[in-house]
């Protein structure tokens, strides 16, 4: 469920200030001036261990506290012109990518990717196998869900083609909160999904809560909590609600900034002693499920290839997409621009943001930091050839300030609690002044 960084406002010292997933930023990117050809872009990178990420931006309904690239309810020649499009730009950037490249890790992600048919889910397993040359059944592969689309016909392609993951968000188990957050799904809809994703697919589950919603209290909170651990998911995602614009949803201040930690604290410790292993500030997994296997990747160095409007792509020195928006008017038309384009269209960038060293320094840092095992100090300077301290003194100075590092690059407790805090102190000044001066649309 990631979200764009909050523009709601905060406090200096709210725990809730952005939730990094990615550096930096879509609403950091900007068109290149010069569209640059995939193929410069992938020359020189290692290509042995990618990621490969397909964005399908529909869903059957547009949750209140969303801003993801999506469409709901799309007309069924829209989506049928999509997969059309996405075939197109598949064969176009399989072909500019060097000789070698294997991919690691692979993930449907939207908007809901289960929106498909399940024939549709089938085409894009085939075009996805066809154009990179890749078995999908030997990658681990992640899908994303929705209640209302985790049907028997489209878990049974999924399970056919070799899953390994199904995230669904539940976001609340008790309607009347679904409901608050702009979700107006129902719980039995919620447990007929879980049960049929349990009953027709041997994938890891993991299942998204969030907490901070309208009149959600300690007691509801932990209602959720356990009915999810009835299923017994792989893993579970703790979101903070956050606000966002042109979203669904406005909100307050201080006084809910302390009912959200006081929520996050109360949910990781009742994972914790049911058995799941702290991952992130967001993620925990059950400890005796056992691990993904397949090719090693890494999020810090390795790239990542994304097809669809809304996917991004990674390379060494370069990130690019396509345009980014949030209201509706806005994503209808990037989607159609997208499915207007012809194959040769699909060879180049088109908006972006270029990494000097400086910005690899800080992606890798964020990448890492903010996991509850913490940054591999020895591993940075391998790459960089300096200590992250070096590079940062005057950051991780606050840090030791507030209390927040355990060890030289490990966060304590209290400091992963303050993750969407500590994230943002290492944004560069051109990639704040570059979200600062993106306008909402």
């Amino acid at each position: 469920m990631p979200l764009v960084p909050a523009t709601e406002p905060v406090a200096a010292d709210s725990p809730y200030r952005s939730y990094v997933y990615a550096y930096p930023h879509k609403s950091a990117y900007r068109p290149f001036a010069e569209r640059p050809l995939l193929a410069d872009l992938w020359r020189d990178e290692d290509v042995r261990a990618l990621s490969l990420y397909l964005h399908i931006p529909f869903c059957e309904m547009r949750c209140g506290f969303c801003n993801l690239f999506t469409r709901s309810t799309p007309p069924a020649e829209q989506v049928a012109a999509y997969l059309d499009a996405f075939e197109r730009q598949a064969r176009t950037v399989a072909a500019t990518l060097p000789d070698g490249t294997g991919f690691a890790r692979a993930a449907l992600g939207g908007g809901t990717p289960t929106y498909l048919e399940a024939d549709e889910l089938a085409r894009v397993y085939d075009v996805l196998e066809s154009a990179f040359g890749v078995d999908l059944t030997a990658v681990p592969m992640s899908v994303e869900t929705s209640p209302a689309t985790a049907t028997a016909d489209r878990l049974a392609v999924l399970r056919e083609r070799g899953v390994t993951r199904i995230s669904m968000g539940v976001q609340s188990f008790i309607d009347s909160e679904a409901h608050a957050a702009g979700r107006p799904q129902k719980r039995a809809e919620v447990d007929r999904a879980l049960e049929l994703i349990r009953a027709h697919t041997t994938a890891d589950l993991n299942v998204d809560l969030i907490y901070g919603i309208d009149r959600q209290d300690e007691r509801t909170w932990a209602y959720s909590l356990d009915t999810a651990l009835e299923h017994a998911p792989e893993e579970v995602y703790l979101y903070p609600l956050y606000v966002r614009p042109l979203t669904g949803l406005g909100r307050r201040g201080r006084s809910w900034d302390d009912h959200r930690l006081g929520l996050y604290r109360q949910g990781r410790d009742h994972l914790r002693e049911r058995g799941y292993e702290q991952v992130s500030m967001r993620m925990f997994r059950r400890a005796d499920a056992p691990e993904a296997q397949g090719p090693e990747y890494c999020c810090q160095t390795d790239g990542m290839v994304g097809l669809g409007c809304g996917a991004r792509s990674y390379t060494t020195t370069a990130h690019y997409s396509f345009d980014y928006a949030v209201g509706v008017g806005r994503v209808r038309s990037i989607i159609a621009d997208y499915i207007d384009r012809d194959a040769a269209d699909f060879a180049h960038a088109e908006v972006g943001f270029l990494l000097d060293d400086d910005e690899r320094r800080r992606r890798h840092l964020l990448q890492s930091l903010l996991r509850a095992e913490g940054m591999d100090a020895a591993d940075y300077a391998s790459r960089f050839g300096s200590h992250p301290r070096e590079d940062f003194p005057d950051l991780f100075a606050a840090l030791d300030r507030r209390g927040w590092l355990a060890e030289d690059t490990v966060l304590t407790e209290e400091g992963l609690a303050h993750s969407d805090a500590v994230g943002p102190l290492f944004f560069s000044d051109r990639v704040n002044a570059l979200m600062a001066e993106y306008e909402a649309r």
